[in-house]
Formats: structure tokens, C-alpha cells, sequence
């Protein structure tokens, strides 16, 4: 009987009890939750009553001055029109402020306010109430003498019963007003107090929770722990003997789970004896060589490939002595023909008769082999595709300069050496004899010249500004869009947003002037704008540089589009996208036909750049 009691399960009833005390104090805790949430949505819903009546209150402050300040510009104005207007506004004062006083004292569903039921608001409106009469009765006459006589001008009688009663309406409605307000915060303190008592019951229903529920289920737990270590060092007497029972069974499972591994991971498999003749092969494995069970009286590196080559390598490898695991990629032909790869573990299996045998692992690599060569193949064909843009960047920068050159010459020669050889020639053909046709060769001789120094002034500015190695990219900008404008006679203007002048690295400097140049002399050429805008700015070390012209614009699809020789054109373009590539720097164009080109320049640089420069 006791030893019935000692083995027996926790006690029922002590569990039901604690079950029906333990919901008890859930239900109790809910229910507080439940009443607290009630009470503060009521609370909110009385919050709300209470901020309608105080605005509305307030307003009433608002509508009575409204009312006498419309009465009394009556008394002002001489315009009918407007006297009528003023009416207007005056009847639709007094019904919103007849409206809403109602509404405070008896209760309006429309707007929201309750009935006010507290015995001091009352007294108050009691109390307003005459003033209120009276101001409502004046406005009233002044509306019905307009109505029925016409009459605009309002009785000075009504005035000052209006003006009369106004200051003591004001004063009482601020009483009210702040009546209310206390109101309020009465409503706010009580559900405060209601908040603090539900919070003391819930912890006190927490802490007879702990005393009545946890506690002695601690107790039991306690007690049920110490029967079970009692009953466990009774069974660990049993497992001993147990335990060398299934010690051997444990060792012939281990071996058994081991060789489940290997049949799990590995479905191609086969086992050989030490001379190399096949102990089993699977099924898969048989499938993949394209043998049939004839087959397996031969050696397993014939089985494996149908190659000579191959057979005499992998008769070399099987029958070598090795005491380690030893694992291949080997290329294989089976006997349909078939070419693969397979990722060969050899492993040296000793049994207990002392006789080696090898225990052979392959996984069918050939989908991996294929897809390495065809990434190799991809990889080469890019290498040579991008060789093969280099050389053709290359040779279109090299035909980009040759042009260049031949503009240089050819501006050199149209424009240079013809002025040259027409001063010479006015120089020659002078005679001082006549003076009067050396004076005009003279006036022209001039000319000349100083379209020749014009025109070497241009030329040397395009190749090289002093301005960019001097001052750097900031001043040259600005020396370049100031003296385009002179020579073009275009409105082209420059914008510096930078509050210092900063230096970059040369190579930056020269490639960021050369892109804004050929985008400016885009403008000029092509675009037949008449306002060309270069704005600068420098944040965050970064360098932007946008040039806005109003010109006709193009299609700007033709940008993604490499050209293939210089009489195509877009070759400016091309050498833009090239300089800033090559400062790593980012080029946008932005066009719209009939509508002008934006082109933008941003270059970032870094802060160690910067201070080696500004030194």
C-alpha cells in the first residue's frame, strides 16, 4: 500500500484545485482589465463631450463680439451693397450663436453636447441668460426694422442695449468657460483614482496568485522531483546490468549505421577484392557504365571505362598498397560510348580475416566538368571581346586626335596663314609715293593684324589655357565661357556656387575643362542656342559641373551608340564619355528635341586629393 502511495503520480486533486484557483485569478485579472478598458473608453467618450462644450463655449465669446462688431460697422459704412452683405452675416451670426447657446443648455445630437446636468453651469446660464435676451432681442429689431422699413442704419437704442449687455455676457461666459474646464479635470482625477484602485486589485490578485497557486505547486514539484531521483537510482541499478547486455548489440548497430551512411551518401559504389575482381557493385553505379550483371566476372578498371589508357591507370591506382583514403576526378568512357567525369574515393577496408579489400565512393561530376568548361570558354570570349573594345576605343581615339590635329592645321592655315600672306602682300604693295592709298593699306594693314592676333589668341586658348595650370579648373571655366562669349557674340554665362577656389589633380582638371569644352562648343555649333549656362559647385567632395543651353536639342537614343569613324559624327561625344571614364568620373546628357541639352559632370574625389592640391 505504501509503496503504491510512494509510486503514484502527482496528486489529482491537488492539481484540480490549483486549476480552478489558478483560472479564478486569470478571470479576476481579465475582468480588471476589462473594467479598466471601459472605463477609460467612457472616460475618453466624456473627454471628448467635454472638449466640444468648451469650444463651443468658447466660441460664444467669439459670436457675441461678432455680433456687436457687425452691428456697429452698419453705423459705419455708406455702401448699400455692402450693408446688405453685413445683414447677410448678421442673421447667420445670430442663428449660430442662438443655435449653440441652446445647445448648451439643453443638449444638441448634431453638434455633439450632452445635456448639462451639473447645478453650477445652471446657475450660470440663469444668470447669462438676461444679457443674452436682451443682446439676441436688440439684433433682432435691427434685422426686423431692415426687413420691414428698410431701414440700414440700426437704432441707437438697440446699439447700446447690444454694447451694454456684451462686456457682462463676456465675463460671465469666461466664468463658464473656465467651469467647464474644471469640469474636466474633475472627470480626469476620477479615472485616475478608478485606474490606481483596479491597478491595486490586480496586484493584489497577482500576490494571493503566488501564495495560493505557485507556492504549493512548487511544493509538489519539489516533492515529485525527489520521488523520481529516489525511483532513477533504482533503475540505474537495473541499467547496469542491462548495459553490458546491449553493449555488443550497440557496436553491431554502430557498424550497421556506418555502412547506412555510406550507402545514403554515396549510391555509386562498389567493393573489390585486393587482386581487384569485383566484390558488389550497385545498381545505380552498373546503370551509369552501361554494364549488365555478365560484366561483373571482370576486373572493376575494365568495368569502370572501355579506354585502354584509362583501364591500365585505373589497374595501377586499385591494386596499389595504401593505407589512406585516396580520391580522384577521373574521365571514364562506359560501354555505350558515353564520356565522364566522376569524383573517385578510394577507401582500404580491413577485414577481421586480416585480407584487404577497397571500398571504391565515385560521385557523377560530368554536369560540373561541363559547366567549368563552358565558364572558361565565356570567360576567354569576354577577355577577347573586351580586348577587342580596347583596340577599337584605341584606334578611335587615335583617329579622334588625328582629326584634331588636321582642324588645328587646317584652322592654322585657312584662317592664320591667309592673314599672314594678306599682310604680307598689303605690306609689299605699299608706296610711300601715295599717301593717301598708304594710308588706307595702313587702316587695313591694321585690321589685319588684329584679326591675326584674334585668331592666334583663339587658337592658342583652345589648345592650352594658362588659366588651367596656373589657377586650376575654377578660373579656367570661367576664362573659357567669358571669352567664347566675346568670340561667338552668344550669351554664355558662368555660375560658381563654390565659396573658395579648390585645386584637383591635374589629369582631373584637364580632362573636366576638355569634356565642358566640347559640350560649350556642342552649344555653339550644333544646338543654335542663345543662352548657354556652365553652373559649378562643389559638396560633399564631389565636383559638379552642369551646362544648359535653350538650343534645339536631339535624340539623345543616339548615346548608347559607339560611332565607327568621325564622318558619322558623335565622336564628341564619344571622347566626353571617354575623359570622364578615365578620371572615373560619371558623364549624363539629357535632351529633348526643341527644347534645349543638359550635360552633367560629376567627379568625386577624396579629402587626402584635396589637401595635396590646396598645398
Amino acid at each position: 500500500m505504501n509503496d503504491d502511495k510512494y509510486h503514484a503520480p502527482l496528486d489529482t486533486t491537488t492539481f484540480q484545485r490549483i486549476r480552478k484557483w489558478y483560472l479564478f485569478a486569470l478571470a479576476a485579472i481579465a475582468l480588471s482589465i476589462i473594467v479598466a478598458q471601459i472605463l477609460i473608453q467612457h472616460h475618453l467618450n466624456s473627454q471628448l463631450d467635454d472638449s466640444k462644450v468648451i469650444n463651443v463655449a468658447g466660441r460664444q465669446r467669439a459670436y457675441s463680439q461678432k455680433l456687436t462688431k457687425e452691428v456697429l460697422l452698419l453705423k459705419e459704412l455708406s455702401d448699400p451693397e455692402q450693408r446688405n452683405q453685413i445683414f447677410a452675416e448678421l442673421r447667420e451670426t445670430l442663428a449660430v450663436w442662438k443655435e449653440s447657446h441652446q445647445a448648451l443648455q439643453h443638449s444638441d445630437v448634431a453638434m455633439g453636447i450632452s445635456e448639462e446636468e451639473n447645478e453650477e453651469v445652471q446657475e450660470l446660464f440663469q444668470k447669462i441668460n438676461p444679457h443674452y435676451n436682451a443682446m439676441v432681442a436688440a439684433v433682432e429689431n435691427i434685422l426686423a426694422d431692415f426687413k420691414d422699413t428698410g431701414k440700414s442704419i440700426p437704432h441707437q437704442l438697440y446699439v447700446d442695449i447690444l454694447l451694454e449687455n456684451e462686456r457682462t455676457f463676456l465675463k460671465m461666459m469666461d466664468t463658464i468657460v473656465n467651469k467647464y474646464d474644471v469640469l474636466s479635470k474633475t472627470h480626469l482625477q476620477n479615472l485616475k483614482f478608478k485606474e490606481y484602485l483596479l491597478l491595486a486589485i490586480s496586484l493584489l490578485i497577482l500576490i494571493l496568485e503566488i501564495f495560493f497557486i505557485f507556492k504549493p505547486l512548487s511544493l509538489q514539484i519539489r516533492n515529485t522531483i525527489k520521488n523520481l531521483i529516489v525511483a532513477h537510482k533504482k533503475s540505474d541499478e537495473s541499467t547496469k546490468e542491462i548495459k553490458k547486455l546491449f553493449q555488443e548489440k550497440e557496436k553491431s548497430l554502430q557498424e550497421l549505421q556506418e555502412l547506412n551512411f555510406v550507402i545514403d551518401n554515396a549510391a555509386l559504389f562498389a567493393s573489390t577484392k585486393q587482386d581487384g575482381n569485383v566484390v558488389f557493385i550497385s545498381k545505380k553505379f552498373n546503370e551509369l557504365l552501361g554494364r549488365n550483371d555478365q560484366d561483373l566476372n571482370r576486373p572493376l578498371y575494365e568495368i569502370l571505362t572501355t579506354d585502354e589508357g584509362q583501364q591500365q591507370y585505373l589497374a595501377e591506382v586499385l591494386k596499389s598498397n595504401r593505407k589512406n583514403i585516396r580520391t580522384e576526378e577521373i574521365k571514364i568512357k562506359t560501354a555505350k560510348g558515353d564520356s565522364l567525369w566522376l569524383d573517385m574515393s578510394i577507401i582500404p577496408m580491413h577485414q577481421s580475416s586480416a585480407q584487404q579489400s577497397i571500398l571504391i565512393l565515385c560521385s557523377n561530376i560530368t554536369e560540373r566538368k561541363q559547366n567549368e568548361l563552358k565558364v572558361a570558354q565565356l570567360t576567354q570570349a569576354n577577355y577577347e571581346e573586351t580586348m577587342r573594345q580596347k583596340q577599337l576605343q584605341a584606334s578611335q581615339i587615335v583617329e579622334g586626335q588625328e582629326e584634331e590635329r588636321k582642324r588645328i592645321a587646317k584652322d592654322i592655315h585657312d584662317g592664320i596663314g591667309q592673314m599672314l600672306t594678306a599682310l604680307k602682300f598689303n605690306i609689299e604693295s605699299i608706296n610711300l609715293s601715295n599717301k593717301e592709298k598708304t594710308a588706307e593699306k595702313i587702316e587695313y594693314i591694321k585690321s589685319l593684324a588684329s584679326d591675326l592676333i584674334k585668331g592666334v589668341r583663339t587658337a592658342t586658348f583652345n589648345l592650352t589655357p594658362p588659366e588651367l595650370s596656373d589657377h586650376g579648373i575654377f578660373p579656367a571655366l570661367h576664362k573659357m565661357t567669358h571669352e567664347l562669349s566675346k568670340l561667338t557674340g552668344k550669351n554664355i554665362l558662368f555660375e560658381n556656387k563654390t565659396e573658395e577656389n579648390i585645386r584637383f589633380n591635374s589629369l582631373a582638371e584637364t580632362n573636366i575643362y576638355r569634356v565642358v569644352q566640347e559640350a560649350v562648343n556642342n552649344a555653339i555649333k550644333y544646338s543654335e542656342a542663345n543662352f548657354i549656362l556652365v553652373t559649378i559647385n562643389f559638396n560633399d567632395n564631389v565636383l559638379s559641373v552642369v551646362i544648359d543651353d535653350d538650343g534645339k536639342g536631339f535624340d539623345d537614343s543616339i548615346l548608347g551608340k559607339v560611332p565607327k569613324n568621325t564622318s558619322e559624327g558623335g565622336m564628341g561625344l564619344f571622347f566626353m564619355k571617354e575623359r570622364m571614364n578615365y578620371i572615373n568620373g560619371r558623364l549624363f546628357i539629357n535632351s529633348i528635341p526643341g527644347k534645349g541639352t543638359r550635360v552633367t559632370i560629376n567627379y568625386k574625389t577624396d579629402s587626402r586629393e584635396l589637401m595635396a592640391t590646396e598645398e
